[in-house]
């Protein structure tokens, strides 16, 4: 036999009354142990979240879309983690050059990262910001770059 729990629409909350007792939200509802772990392994492993159907059991959705404000911060987080990745880069070429040894770069390698990460840089300030699909393109051998 599978235990009960209770869940709440108002809280998205599992309630045990064996934890809880009677301090439960008024609009709790039954649900089986099996159902709630079922919905919670699914959770564990899709982007979803939690919510209710209109007789108050739990369903997962897929979340809203971000609005402009939080999709601004997302893609200039991305941004900033690209200069930062590419800082060392930047940093080695520069001291190369200084000690008049051979460059890790080529002078068009450093040209092209150069540029990308002025466009990295403006991007903020684009027309297509803050689509992803529109960030900056890295340049091709980046990827090959040793860390």
């Amino acid at each position: 036999m599978s235990k009960i729990l209770y869940f709440s629409p108002s809280t998205c909350g599992a309630y045990r009354p064996e934890i809880h007792g009677t301090d439960m939200p008024a609009d709790v509802v039954e649900v089986s142990e099996t159902v709630w772990q079922s919905l919670l392994d699914e959770l564990s492993t899709s982007p979803k979240i939690m919510s209710s159907r209109p007789n108050g059991q739990p369903v997962l959705i897929d979340p809203p879309p971000l609005d402009a404000e939080a999709l601004a911060v997302v893609e200039r987080a991305w941004r900033d983690a690209q200069l930062a990745l590419t800082d060392p880069l930047v940093s080695r070429h520069r001291d190369e050059i200084e000690e008049g040894g051979a460059t890790s770069l080529t002078a068009d390698q450093y040209a092209e990262l150069q540029a990308y990460r002025r466009q990295l840089r403006d991007w903020p300030q684009g027309d297509q910001f803050p689509l992803a699909e529109h960030r900056p393109p890295a340049p091709t051998w980046l990827s090959a770059q040793p860390n």
